[in-house]
């Protein structure tokens, strides 16, 4: 029967041009179908995310009220001031933004900033990735199943976007940016959570100076960080008991306090109490915001780290949990307060009862270790992440788990991470002080999630204007004030995190910058098929048993190193396989869907190409089973039926010589390298940018050349070329 011409995604599409490069076999599981998850299923992912996602979240209450009045409460209904602004800052920000709202914009389950910026590329074509294709569009991940009705605000914010370069670039160095300051909460978090539940040890040892405190932070903040290379396996089980004491603590002393000692603080749910607050303290109040804004450092991991559970068990661990145990929190430290007003610089642990200290400083430094490995791990997965789009410098990713794809570490970024968090500790010493920077990466990274939904809603969603108006004005104009607040105290510690943001931007766009670049230079240089041709009968090329996998950044044709190769060295395998890795703007792609492939005519070459697509939050440690996939997917490619149904002798006598070869003699790995520089001719700021900026980086980080598949050395031949870009 013959091939059905339909729109169906099932249907082999044939094409016949090269460059389109390839022929696409379709596995047959249903991988964009929905299943529905048993409640006890989310039930129990719910419990496992109280020890991954709210660990920063949770602790703030250590340093939140410290960091609101630096200078003393001067009048007993700021309190109420203060607290009425903390609990509708948590209610919009964690529960109507994060909970309600952004969880919708998961891409296929993932969340973060690269979740975001890879919706707004798969709907519209902003993303600067210079290799697309059409058939990435068939695979499951890759389709938005949103709502579909137009609106001519959204075609016309999707037609300025694409036709704006501006736009495009501004987009990734906006993604860069949120990118970097979610590493820099890396870097915060264990610092302020850490010296902040230290600290309390003056409450029993009043003779401890803040200096000892600050070097007894600095050595608990390096065994952390020591650790960290034995991996977070079931990290799960082992936080989540210790969080939910936690916050069954502090919520229980929260209620006991609030009932001891004025329970009329609930009047702070009328919002008046926020505006007589800033009639009455005017400068002082704004500047308080600095403070209030750390109750929720913390709630952009209820979105980045979604991924590894659900919606629906985040939505169910925060409502009925961490919610209400916080807001219960502060409840008791406000009414406390009301009655001490002079306690306010060490609020949390003047206001534990006598018989529950030592419980609660234990459990508050355990508590602060786990808010730190929780951001330490997101910044691993943050920069493997940038790494596999092409963004990052490639450093060694360590797989600590043979079971949980998502766990990694990076030595590299570790032992940067700790020598940056001793260095602030020491720096700043105490908790108030890293309130300034610590907030103004908590507001930047908030107003970009804000920034990059508000064109979701409008562009994909096609939320009603009104709606977005309205989330506008609740939501922006809250963060807007936070910034505006942090950005008074940017001398004051706010210039750290944008310090920090500013280099690791850099390093980004550097790379990427130049890994364009170079992409551009191959596509420009490739070799033709009928060069392929001419080389193969020009050059006497002797062909070896075994099949060789050639590696290159090139998606579309054969690189030119590929020539360099054959002019050097004269032999090639009997099968030859271009194997290019591609990034696609989705989360994963499943291994169904993971090769295209064409071979290079004429049939009697025996030579194919290869693109082998990942998400971005996809492993490539595979070594022995990509070998086998490939090959097995290769074979299923020659095996795809000609338009009569029938499959020739041919193709299985070539099936079986490759069989042979990969079993007898096995697959060889050639890794085509590059060394770039500036071309003559080249402005000054090109050759900063190339033989200054990138040089420095590939001499100064530790280079992987087997980053993308784990190959495996004794199998691998390096072969090195000039690009002059």
């Amino acid at each position: 029967m013959a091939e059905e011409q339909s729109s169906s995604h099932k249907t082999i599409k044939r094409f016949d041009s090269f460059d389109i490069e390839s022929r696409t076999y379709l596995g047959h599981g249903s991988h964009g179908s929905s299943k529905v998850m048993k409640w006890s299923t989310v039930l129990h992912l719910a419990f496992q995310s109280i020890g991954i996602v709210y660990g920063d979240i949770g602790t703030s209450p250590l340093y939140v009220y410290a960091s609101t009045f630096p200078n003393g409460i001067k009048h007993e209904d700021d309190i109420l001031g203060a607290f009425s602004i903390i609990f509708y800052t948590i209610t919009l920000s964690t529960l109507v933004k994060y909970v309600f709202i952004v969880l919708r914009a998961t891409d296929n389950g993932d969340g973060g900033t690269f979740a975001l910026y890879s919706l707004i590329c798969r709907y519209a074509k902003v993303g600067l990735t210079p290799s697309e294709q059409a058939e990435d569009t068939n695979i499951s991940n890759f389709k938005l199943e949103l709502p579909t009705k137009r609106m001519k605000l959204a075609t016309w914010v999707k037609s300025r976007l694409e036709k704006s370069d501006i736009s495009k670039y501004f987009l990734l160095i906006v993604t860069f940016l949120g990118t970097s300051m979610l590493i820099g909460d890396g870097i915060f978090t264990p610092c302020i959570s850490v010296l902040s539940a230290v600290g309390g040890i003056k409450e029993a040892a009043p003779s401890m100076t803040q200096d000892k405190i600050v070097w007894f932070s600095v050595a608990i903040l390096i065994m952390l960080f020591m650790v960290q290379r034995f991996g977070t396996d079931k990290v799960g089980y082992t936080f989540s008991p210790l969080l939910l004491l936690w916050f069954a603590l502090i919520s229980s002393i929260g209620l006991y306090n609030f009932i001891k000692f004025d329970w009329t603080v609930i009047r702070a749910i009328n919002p008046a109490y926020i505006v007589t607050y800033f009639i009455r303290n005017k400068k002082d109040a704004w500047l308080s915001l600095c403070g209030t804004v750390l109750s929720i450092t913390g709630a952009e991991a209820l979105f980045a780290d979604v991924g590894h559970f659900t919606v629906r068990s985040i939505r169910l661990s925060t409502c009925f949990i961490t919610y209400p145990a916080i807001i219960l929190a502060y409840a008791g430290q406000s009414a406390f307060l009301r009655k001490n007003p002079d306690l306010v610089s060490d609020i949390f642990f003047k206001s534990i009862p006598g018989p529950m200290y030592w419980p609660m400083f234990v459990t508050a430094i355990l508590a602060a270790i786990i808010a730190s490995q929780s951001l330490i791990s997101g910044t691993f997965s943050i920069v493997q992440q940038s790494l596999s789009m092409g963004c990052f410098p490639r450093v060694k990713i360590v797989h600590t788990s043979a079971t949980h794809k998502g766990q990694v570490y990076i030595p590299e970024v570790n032992y940067l991470l700790m020598l940056a968090c001793v260095a602030v500790t020491l720096g700043f010493k105490t908790g108030v002080q890293l309130g300034n920077a610590y907030g103004l990466a908590v507001v930047f990274v908030m107003i970009i999630t804000s920034s990059f939904l508000v064109i979701i809603m409008t562009m994909i969603w096609k939320t009603h204007i009104l709606l977005i108006l309205l989330y506008i004005v609740t939501i922006g104009t809250m963060e807007f004030m936070y910034l505006t607040s942090v950005l008074y105290k940017f001398d004051q510690g706010g210039y750290l995190p944008l310090a920090f943001a500013t280099i690791l931007v850099t390093i980004m766009f550097v790379w990427h910058n130049v890994y364009l670049r170079k992409y551009k230079y191959e596509s420009n240089n490739k070799v033709s098929p009928q060069m392929v041709k001419d080389i193969m009968n020009n050059i006497r090329i002797t062909r070896m048993p075994g099949i060789a996998l050639f590696y290159s950044e090139l998606v579309q044709g054969i690189p030119p190193i590929f020539k360099h190769y054959v002019q050097n060295m004269p032999a090639l395998h009997s099968t030859l396989i271009f194997v290019s890795r591609k990034s696609l703007p989705i989360s994963k792609v499943s291994p169904e869907e993971r090769f295209l492939f064409r071979r290079l005519e004429p049939k009697e070459l025996n030579m194919f190409r290869c693109v082998a697509r990942y998400g971005y939050r996809d492993s490539h440690k595979e070594s022995e089973p990509f070998e086998k996939m490939l090959v097995e997917k290769l074979k299923e490619f020659i095996m795809i039926k000609n338009s009569e149904g029938i499959i020739s002798s041919d193709n299985e006598d070539e099936i079986e010589r490759i069989d042979k070869a990969f079993n007898d003699h096995g697959v060889v790995h050639l890794m085509g390298e590059s060394q770039v520089f500036a071309g003559e001719g080249a402005n000054l700021g090109k050759k900063i940018l190339i033989d200054y900026a990138y040089d420095f980086l590939v001499r100064n980080l530790r280079q992987s050349s087997n980053h993308s598949f784990d190959i495996p050395h004794k199998r691998m031949v390096k072969v090195g070329m000039t690009y002059e870009l």
